[in-house]
């Protein structure tokens, strides 16, 4: 604490005096540019704008129901048994269907949030579009996620008069993790031990088509094949969407799923592999993904084309050089995203190959190919 000089009697010293005040304003400057430089980082926060989400959904239009429940909330206040359903003008006949569930490295419950993007697009090309919410990781582990995507396609197939949908013709995309769900419920439409007992049952869950976003499919490779190494305890929420995490840690989306350090229970792990279950039955499936991919490898999507290749399944692989881990919009509009892309196919139909040749995707690589699936016209 600031001491003033003594003036000692026989009258003031001005000289001191002069001191003292000099000295008291050196103190209370010091006092206040203190108390201003531990405000700082609070008034900087108070100013600065609020960071973005790390998986926020893109602006689209309101649907046309919104908030149909497919099966009851579980937990209470979840919205991960939710659906939303936009629907095209006027149809003159009941239309194909196409769910569109978000990513969220299966830790929100909000994927029909982000359905709003491609369904203006989707319901102008003569298609009904549900955005589809599942359970997040901190809400169940695997199966349960696949099991609400299949309660949901379920529900439609039972429902889907009403909306004028017909429930025959279902398909479902996704990205990331909602890629994932794509094309799990793409191969196990005819595996009843994981069908699961949740809203409608009775009914199948079998696809017609499935697009899938860069998704995440051999869950133990994912370190392995990454584009840089990992930190372990980095976590994802630090990382953000540069990568660097480490998916065997115990705390990785991937572990969160599974409900244990994936490479401590790789038996349990590899039940969440699409490639396990492909088979004869399954629809024909498209597959994007970026090559700088830094949180889903570029080889995780090629795995499961590979995989349906080997199988002489109907499948469309496209492969983008400069692509990252999205946004799937970017996928379909940004030219520089777009640049050098390649695409492949492989059908049943005499176990054909497509060599990969140079292409632009765009929506109406996925509008041709769900009609084709949907065995539709133009």
């Amino acid at each position: 604490m600031f001491k003033p000089d003594i003036v000692q009697s026989g009258g003031a010293d001005p000289r001191a005096a002069a001191r003292i005040n000099k000295k008291g304003q050196s103190y209370m400057w010091r006092q206040l540019m203190g108390a201003l430089l531990a405000l700082l980082p609070a008034l900087a926060a108070a100013q600065a704008p609020a960071p973005p989400p790390l998986f926020g959904p893109p602006p689209g239009p309101p649907p046309t129901h919104a908030n149909i429940a497919y099966a009851p909330a579980e937990p209470a206040d979840g919205k991960g048994h939710l659906l939303d359903l936009y629907l095209p003008s006027q149809p003159k006949r009941p239309v194909p269907i196409v769910i569109w569930t978000g990513g969220s490295a299966w830790m929100m419950d909000n994927g029909k949030d982000f359905a709003g993007w491609i369904a203006p697009q989707l319901t102008k090309a003569g298609f009904a579009v549900a955005g589809v919410s599942i359970r997040s990781s901190f809400q169940t582990v695997f199966p349960g996620q696949l099991h609400d995507i299949k309660a949901a396609i379920r529900w439609l197939r039972a429902n889907g008069a009403k909306y004028g949908v017909d429930g025959s013709r279902i398909a479902v995309m996704g990205d990331s993790s909602g890629g994932w769900t794509a094309a799990m419920a793409a191969v196990t439409g005819d595996v009843p031990d994981l069908e699961g007992t949740i809203g409608t049952t009775g009914v199948s869950s079998a696809i017609q088509a499935a697009v899938a976003f860069y998704p995440p499919t051999r869950l133990t490779k994912m370190d392995a094949w990454a584009t840089k190494p990992c930190t372990p305890g980095l976590g994802v929420m630090r990382a953000g969407m540069g990568g660097g995490f480490c998916h065997d840690d115990a705390d990785s989306p991937e572990s969160r799923l599974i409900g244990c350090a994936i490479q401590s229970c790789k038996d349990k792990t590899l039940l969440a592999d699409p490639t396990r279950y492909i088979s004869a039955n399954d629809p024909p499936i498209m597959i994007l993904h970026g090559e700088s991919d830094p949180l889903v490898p570029h080889a995780q999507g090629e795995l499961l084309y590979q995989a349906l290749n080997k199988a002489c399944h109907d499948a469309v692989f496209i492969s983008l050089p400069k692509a990252g881990h999205g946004p799937a919009p970017a996928f379909l509009t940004d030219d520089t995203v777009r640049a050098g892309a390649t695409i492949r196919s492989t059908a049943n139909a005499g176990c054909a190959v497509k060599m990969p040749d140079l292409y632009t995707p765009s929506i109406d690589s996925i509008i041709d190919f769900l009609r084709t699936a949907f065995g539709s016209q133009k």
